[in-house]
């Protein structure tokens, strides 16, 4: 309560200086502001007496009466602030005394460098660009302050220089994801976020109403079946980083909205996929960390090629010593196991779901987990050998879900076949234009989909989906 009552008065003496700079005929929101980088002064880039001209937010200020010093930060870097009364005009020291830490404002000056090596602007001007009418946090704590960081992400970013890092470098990773595709000869497209039908994925949509159209829509869980599309249209190479929206749980690997790369590509399948997952992993990570390992949670991560493959089946036998797939008994063995159950699961959800709480936490090193049940993989071909398998995989990191991928079910008779299985016999829940689409002939392909939080999450060693997404969503405040 101490704290907040003296933020309180702070924030009325910034008010009172704006008043004061108002009346002494200085707007305190200034316009634009011709500028370099900090860092084009720093460094190798230092020259004794050079004109310099920056723009950033003061992080500290010292002294008083006739000299003052303030650290001024831009995304580049921080250079010191040096004015004195003597040397600048009447109305310049009048600025420069009514700043307080958070102001944002404008220099102009000669470079120099003070007896301990810094680099220092003697300013010969200066502007009032943005008036903080709240002083910044003193200190941040971390967890402490963690629902704070998430709402007022702006503070966060201010404060806390690694979490700007952390949100640079994720735009790092989106932009060398596209710079791989494109040099591999796909093109990104763009597919609705507004659908007919939430296709794609299993999973609880949005709901909204066009009013024009006067038709309920959902936002789109997935955009899969409008790329396929595209691959009958003749496009044999497609992406999309899109959003997606699912109205689920919000965990530390979930949010309600959240970043995919869909990939397609025609005359390939899901083992043309997994080629594609290792290269373009490895290539952006060595792109934006510069090497091939990653440290998470205090393991190191090895991304060198080959990655390991195995089945389902295989990794929950190996992990759990029990054969479900001969077991009559394998919800009473799941039990066993602390693995809840709910009443009517086949044999393969109760396997999926043993897998999910049993060896899912412990695919830390990369693995491809193959060979899932056709009956859980719908959009999915059926391997040629084996039509109870599909030809799938699922790719895990960190001990999270990173990438799933098929070869993409082309037999637009199978397809609907399966689509109303799927809705109970209700050919209103079917995508028919998507079947329709098929009939005219898609192209064998694989299909990979990676989840872009969660990518970033391991290539930037956070554990929290949140650390990793700019405005997570959040509760209201009350």
């Amino acid at each position: 309560m101490e704290k907040d009552i003296k933020q309180s008065e702070q924030s009325e003496l910034r008010k009172k200086t704006r008043k004061e700079l108002l009346d002494s005929g200085v707007f305190p929101y200034g316009r634009a502001f011709e500028r370099s980088p900090i860092r084009e002064y720093l460094g190798e880039n230092f020259v004794e007496n050079k004109k310099a001209r920056v723009a950033g937010r003061i992080r500290a200020k010292r002294g008083h009466g006739k000299t003052l010093f303030a650290d001024l930060h831009d995304r580049s870097g921080k250079v010191q602030i040096y004015i004195r009364k003597d040397s600048v005009a009447e109305n310049v020291f009048n600025i420069a005394e009514k700043t307080d830490m958070g102001d944002i404002i404008g220099v102009e000056g000669k470079l120099f460098k003070t007896k301990t090596g810094e680099v220092t602007i003697l300013a010969e001007g200066m502007e009032m660009l943005a008036k903080a009418l709240h002083p910044l946090p003193e200190k941040w704590h971390g967890l402490k302050d963690i629902e704070t960081r998430y709402r007022q992400r702006y503070l966060d970013l201010i404060v806390n220089s690694e979490v700007r890092d952390i949100f640079i470098k994720r735009s790092a990773i989106i932009k060398s994801v596209r710079d791989y595709l494109d040099s591999r000869g796909f093109i990104e497209v763009e597919t609705p976020m507004m659908q007919h039908m939430a296709g794609g994925a299993a999973a609880k949509p949005f709901k909204t109403h066009h009013n024009a159209l006067g038709i309920d829509l959902y936002l789109r869980i997935a955009p899969e079946l409008f790329l396929k599309r595209l691959l009958v249209g003749g496009l044999e190479k497609v992406y999309e980083i899109n959003r997606n929206f699912r109205n689920e749980g919000i965990s530390r690997r979930h949010n309600p909205e959240f970043t995919m790369l869909e990939v397609y590509e025609a005359y390939s399948d899901f083992s043309g996929m997994m080629e594609l997952a290792e290269e373009l992993i490895i290539n952006v990570h060595k792109k934006v960390n510069g090497n091939n390992t990653v440290k998470y949670n205090d393991t190191e991560i090895i991304l060198d090629k080959p990655w390991k493959r195995i089945s389902l089946i295989e990794s929950v036998k190996n992990e759990t010593g029990i054969d479900f797939l001969s077991e009559t008994d394998f919800a009473g063995k799941a039990d066993g196991l602390g693995v809840k159950i709910e009443a009517g699961m086949s044999k393969w959800e109760v396997i999926n779901k043993v897998f999910e709480h049993v060896v899912e936490p412990k695919l830390i090193q990369p693995t491809f987990i193959v060979d899932y049940p056709s009956e859980m993989c719908p959009l999915s071909k059926a391997k040629k050998d084996n039509p109870e398998i599909a030809e799938r995989f699922e790719l895990f990191i960190a001990g999270q879900e990173l990438a799933n991928a098929y070869s993409e079910l082309n037999d637009p008779v199978e397809q609907e076949a399966r689509f109303l299985d799927q809705a109970k016999g209700d050919r209103l829940k079917v995508d028919i234009d998507y079947v329709k689409s098929l009939e005219y002939g898609m192209p064998p392909a694989g299909g990979l989909g990676i989840g872009i939080d969660r990518l970033i999450m391991v290539l930037t060693s956070k554990e929290s989906i949140r650390d990793v997404i700019l405005f997570p969503q959040l509760k209201p405040e009350v």
